[in-house]
């Protein structure tokens, strides 16, 4: 089995972990002149981002041909999913996935989400629990689509998704206590951020927010951030993000 995943602090490489396999790093190869991979199993497990995969995430989806006896993609989100997987099937180069889930774990995105108070839900977010039962349907090789297309959602996903805001990469701020460290550059996927004598983030942003949430220093912030506590999945190591994302 095959897993191609993105992460950025943490949760969707995390699953991948649990589902196991050989994992593959979507940045790592997305730029790649050949994208066809051949496996009894493929899957897909990445972060929804204001109900889309990261722009990476469907770049590849476009440009990959998976071939496969049975595959998957699975979608790690904290607040709503809506129309996100079932749009998936869209960005295919080939066939459709046969398995389509989501899991709901820890958001980070720190524009709206209070930390603190998402760290507090997690027990009551059960994510073992949906985890196992993800990890025996791909088992069993079960075949659904947990998603499925619905106008009212799919209208709404799109209005959201239009939306400026999605387009425009983040103001980040950068205080005194950056030691110019540089790991912000090397968990940054999108290879979007350069340290000299100051720390420069270019157009290219992911919206991972890998770079506040992991800056040993918390020296990384947004202007209207609800919090200044930081996550990294607690089953990733920052070696194991660095990576995953480090294209150096």
């Amino acid at each position: 089995m095959t897993i191609f995943y993105f992460t950025g602090t943490g949760n969707s490489l995390a699953v991948a972990k649990k589902i196991g396999g050989n994992l593959i790093s979507i940045p790592k190869v997305v730029d790649g002149e050949n994208l066809h991979y051949k496996d009894d199993v493929i899957g897909v497990v990445f972060p929804i981002y204001v109900f889309t995969p990261p722009g990476m995430v469907s770049r590849f989806l476009e440009k990959a041909k998976l071939e496969a006896d049975y595959t998957f993609a699975i979608g790690t989100y904290g607040n709503m999913a809506l129309s996100t997987m079932s749009n998936l099937q869209k960005k295919m180069k080939t066939k459709d996935f046969d398995y389509l889930n989501e899991i709901l774990m820890v958001d980070n995105f720190l524009n709206i989400f209070e930390m603190n108070s998402q760290i507090a839900k997690i027990p009551k977010k059960k994510i073992d629990e949906k985890l196992s039962q993800i990890i025996s349907d791909i088992q069993n090789r079960k075949r659904m689509d947990t998603n499925p297309s619905c106008i009212c959602k799919d209208i709404f996903t799109s209005i959201i998704t239009a939306l400026p805001f999605n387009k425009n990469a983040p103001k980040y701020i950068v205080n005194d206590n950056c030691t110019k460290c540089d790991i912000c550059t090397k968990v940054c996927p999108a290879h979007n951020i350069t340290v000299k004598d100051n720390v420069t983030f270019g157009n290219d942003c992911e919206k991972c927010y890998a770079c506040i949430h992991l800056c040993p220093q918390n020296a990384i912030h947004l202007k209207s951030e609800r919090s200044n506590k930081r996550w990294r999945h607690p089953d990733v190591s920052l070696s194991e993000i660095i990576e995953a994302n480090n294209r150096g």
